[in-house]
């Protein structure tokens, strides 16, 4: 992961127009589904990031022909030779995890280590394992390692006890191959999942009910290749929003689905934001004090947790206190302690933080924990009196595509320098 530092220099009110990539989200199930057809699948308007460019790699490992062709990704699977992926591979993002389901429907077996990700809480595997063992899949986790096989691929009734997107998307990727009809309950209903949905129905499969709680397939004998273009990133959208708001600013967001940002819409106008919906694009204005507000972080459509240290940064400005509860990682405040050094009053008990808003946010060095950590920082910095060192910025480079482009566009001061430069002892900019 890259060392490189943002220097900025805070106090800029953002002005113009911003244009959101493809989500991340999406394109990394998109991906791995790819793998379900033999032949070549074509991904347009997805984002050129470090997550895609490791999960490029695990495809490449598994034999597949994987070229960006302007805004697409053409992923040839016809050469697909491989059913195995080393633990270095694995252990670089999460999401690797998606390529259980459709390797396994596709070759009959697969072999994965366990992992690995941002540190902000556990994720575990269970929902996957379950949910593939009711499609008669046999499991063995062994050193570190999961090994599933199956003698047939059978549809199935499966329950889910939280509604986990990944295992959702497995399960919804292994069972477009399995003989007879599979029902997902208590199936996550992210925007993400309707998404892969489309796609994969575009490769015949025979699926619907993506975006709500059940999810019912007819399995097929085979899919085909076939174009799809991925939605537009609510996440990145949510972040040039609060970034809109926390340096007084009037920004249109345009390539967005109003509909994927209510949450987050919602809290912003609680907040005081003047904010007007077009059908492709949001326009976010702000005038005097943020308002404090209450949030809690819940599966979609509740306000998402990767939205929730972004609003942290801009409720530490607000004029009163905010309470802030995460209900889904146990381990996603890592970015309090780096607020606080830029003159945050926060106070964390258990999975409540208390917000209470400040003048404004000081210049520091601080350092980027994790991705959306790192969002919350970046936009703390825009805001801050004077100028911030914003360290460890590969972590951001794993979620967010050309962010110092896009913000140099509207108005931000800030350059991305090398470890060990000599302009660090310059953070004026």
């Amino acid at each position: 992961m890259t060392m490189d530092r943002y220097v900025i220099t805070g106090k800029q009110s953002l002005e113009g127009s911003v244009r959101v990539s493809g989500a991340k989200n999406s394109s990394l199930p998109l991906l791995a589904a790819t793998l379900l057809a033999d032949g070549t699948s074509v991904l347009m308007d997805i984002p050129d990031l470090l997550d895609i460019t490791h999960m490029v790699e695990v495809l490449a490992t598994l034999g597949c022909r994987v070229q960006r062709d302007e805004e697409a990704l053409v992923v040839d699977a016809s050469t697909l030779n491989g059913a195995e992926v080393d633990e270095t591979l694995m252990r670089k993002m999460r999401a690797s995890n998606l390529i259980l389901g459709p390797i396994l429907a596709r070759t009959g077996r697969v072999r994965i280590a366990r992992p690995g990700g941002c540190a902000i809480g556990s994720r575990p595997m269970d929902q996957h394992i379950k949910g593939l063992m009711e499609l008669g899949v046999k499991v063995k986790e062994r050193h570190g390692y999961i090994e599933a096989w199956y003698d047939r691929l059978q549809g199935g009734d499966i329950y889910f006890d939280v509604p986990s997107v990944g295992a959702t998307e497995n399960i919804m990727m292994a069972a477009v191959l399995a003989d007879g009809y599979t029902v997902i309950h208590n199936a996550a209903r992210e925007p993400e999942i309707v998404d892969l949905q489309n796609l994969l129905n575009k490769m015949g499969a025979k699926i619907r009910g993506g975006g709500t709680d059940v999810i019912r397939i007819e399995g097929v004998r085979k899919l085909t290749a076939a174009e799809h273009r991925v939605i537009p990133d609510r996440i990145e959208a949510g972040t040039h929003m609060v970034a809109a708001v926390m340096t007084e600013g009037d920004v249109r967001v345009d390539n967005v689905i109003p509909e994927h940002l209510e949450g987050v819409i919602a809290k912003l106008r609680q907040a005081g934001a003047e904010i007007t919906l077009e059908d492709d694009a949001v326009r976010v204005r702000q005038r005097g004090r943020i308002k404090p507000v209450d949030l809690k972080t819940m599966a979609y459509p509740g306000f998402p947790t990767d939205m929730q240290p972004q609003f942290m940064a801009m409720l530490a400005m607000a004029g009163g206190t905010s309470v802030i509860t995460e209900t889904i990682f146990e381990n996603r405040y890592q970015h309090v302690d780096e607020l606080r050094r830029m003159g945050a009053n926060i106070t964390v008990d258990g999975r409540t933080a208390v917000v209470r808003g400040v003048e404004t946010l000081e210049g520091a060095f601080v350092e980027a924990t994790d991705l959306r950590a790192g969002a919350a920082l970046f936009l703390a910095a825009l805001a801050a009196e004077e100028a911030t060192v914003l360290e460890q910025v590969g972590h951001i480079d794993r979620g967010y595509e050309n962010l110092e482009e896009k913000y140099r566009g509207l108005g931000a001061r800030l350059r991305r320098v090398l470890p060990n430069s000599s302009e660090l002892a310059r953070i004026d900019t």
